[in-house]
C-alpha cells in the first residue's frame, strides 16, 4: 500500500485532470485519483461538483461549454469513444451546428443508450479512422465525411467538402484511403460520387443568402458561377467568367455600414473598368421574386 495521499494533492490532481478535460472528471477518474465514494457524494451536494451524466462531472457549475458537453458525452461512453457523425463535423467546423444529441461512436458493445446521446457502434473503427482535434477524440476528417453522407443531402455533403477544403483539412490521399477502407458503405459510395461532379472549394458560400441564391441557380438549369472567388482585388460572390458578369448578394447589415458602401462602390468601378458587369441582388429579390432574378440572369448568360 503506498503513502497516503493529502486531500490537498487530491484536489491539484483533481483539477490538472480537469482542465485537460474541458471541467469534466468521471466518477472512476475520480476513485483513481484518491477520492472516496463518499467524499464524491460529498462534492454532489455541496455543489463542488455537478452531475452531467451518470458518473460524469463537472468540477465547479454546470453545464458550461460545448466542449464540455462532448467531453462529458465521451466519459459517459467510456474508453475508446470518439465524437463522430454531426458532433464530429461541428468540431472539426464542417458545419456549423450545435445539435441538441451528441453523436458518439464507440466500439464496444456493453454501453447503454444515455439521454442526450445517440451512440453508434461501427463494425470498423480503426487507427486511421480516429484522432484528436482541440483535445478531443474524435472521427478523423474523412472518416467524418463517410459518416456524414448517409445522412445528409448531396449539396450538404458538397458543403462540407467546401468546407474542408478552405480549412486544409481535406488531404486527398488520407481520403482516398478512407474511401478504400469504407468503398462497400453507403456513405463511402456517396462521398466518391460527389467527387466525380463536385471540386471541393468550388461553391463555398458564406450564408444563407448566398446558398439561397446559388440553389436558385442550379434549379433553375443555368450555368454554375464560381463562388467567392478572386478576381483582380477583389472576392466577387458569383462570377460567370466566360460571360463576364459577376453577381453580388446584398444581406441587409453586412452592406449598411458606410466601409461597406464605399468598398461595394469600388468593386462595381473596378469591374466595370475592366467590361465586366455586375449585378446586384438583395434577400427580399432572392427569396421573394425569384422569376425576376432568374429573368435577369438569363438575359444576360
Amino acid at each position: 500500500m503506498g503513502p497516503k495521499v493529502s486531500p490537498a494533492a487530491i484536489q491539484r490532481r483533481i483539477h490538472r485532470l480537469a482542465h485537460r478535460q474541458y471541467g469534466c472528471v468521471s466518477r472512476e477518474q475520480l476513485l483513481r485519483l484518491g477520492l472516496g465514494p463518499d467524499a464524491v457524494k460529498h462534492r454532489l451536494r455541496s455543489g463542488r461538483l455537478s452531475l452531467l451524466h451518470r458518473g460524469v462531472y463537472a468540477v465547479g457549475p454546470g453545464p458550461g461549454t460545448q466542449e464540455r458537453r462532448w467531453a462529458a458525452a465521451l466519459l459517459a461512453c467510456g474508453e475508446g469513444a470518439v465524437l463522430s457523425h454531426v458532433s464530429a463535423a461541428a468540431l472539426w467546423r464542417l458545419r456549423a451546428v450545435d445539435p441538441a444529441v451528441i453523436d458518439v461512436s464507440v466500439a464496444s458493445r456493453s454501453r447503454h443508450a444515455r439521454d442526450g446521446l445517440r451512440v453508434h457502434r461501427p463494425r470498423l473503427l480503426d487507427a486511421p479512422d480516429t484522432t484528436r482535434h482541440r483535445g478531443l477524440p474524435v472521427t478523423a476528417v474523412p472518416r467524418t465525411l463517410i459518416d456524414l453522407a448517409e445522412t445528409i443531402s448531396r449539396r450538404s455533403l458538397e458543403r462540407a467538402l467546401d468546407e474542408a477544403e478552405f480549412l486544409a483539412l481535406l488531404h486527398q490521399p488520407h481520403l482516398q484511403a478512407a474511401l478504400e477502407r469504407h468503398a462497400n458503405r453507403t456513405g463511402g459510395a456517396r462521398v466518391a460520387a460527389c467527387l466525380r461532379r463536385h471540386e471541393p472549394g468550388t461553391t463555398r458560400t458564406k450564408n444563407l443568402l448566398e446558398e439561397t441564391f446559388l440553389m436558385l441557380v442550379r434549379e433553375a438549369g443555368l450555368p454554375q458561377p464560381e463562388v467567392n472567388t478572386e478576381l483582380g482585388p477583389y472576392e466577387i460572390d458569383f462570377l460567370w467568367c466566360e460571360q463576364r458578369l459577376a453577381v453580388e448578394t446584398d444581406g441587409g447589415a453586412s452592406h449598411d455600414r458606410a466601409s461597406a458602401r464605399e468598398r461595394d462602390a469600388g468593386r462595381g468601378a473596378w469591374l466595370a473598368t475592366n467590361d465586366y458587369e455586375c449585378l446586384r441582388f438583395t434577400w427580399r429579390q432572392v427569396t421573394e421574386l425569384p422569376g425576376e432574378v432568374l429573368g435577369a440572369l438569363r438575359a444576360k448568360l
